[in-house]
């Protein structure tokens, strides 16, 4: 190792950058990250990309174009829930 180094125009931070992602810090339940550790390890892939996938699987979901059929599902849920409420 050199006894001295230069480190004038060094920078703080990753060494590769990654594109279109950014780090965070996030506090999650513990049986959160070891349920997504054990999936990951089964999958072989990394339990912070797993935990990404389920975000946007999450957020693909919103997505979804409105049908007849959830339209006429939603319908009856808030016609019954009014049906019961108190008068």
């Amino acid at each position: 190792m050199r006894k001295e180094y230069d480190f004038r125009n060094a920078k703080r931070g990753p060494v590769v950058p990654s594109k279109g992602k950014t780090r965070i810090t996030i506090m999650l339940d513990n049986e959160i990250i070891e349920a997504f550790r054990a999936r990951a390890e089964a999958q072989g892939t990394g339990y912070q990309t797993a935990i990404n996938a389920a975000l946007r699987s999450a957020l693909d979901k919103d997505d979804v174009p409105l049908t007849v059929r959830t339209l006429r599902q939603v319908l009856r849920q808030e016609l019954h829930a009014a049906d019961h409420q108190p008068q």
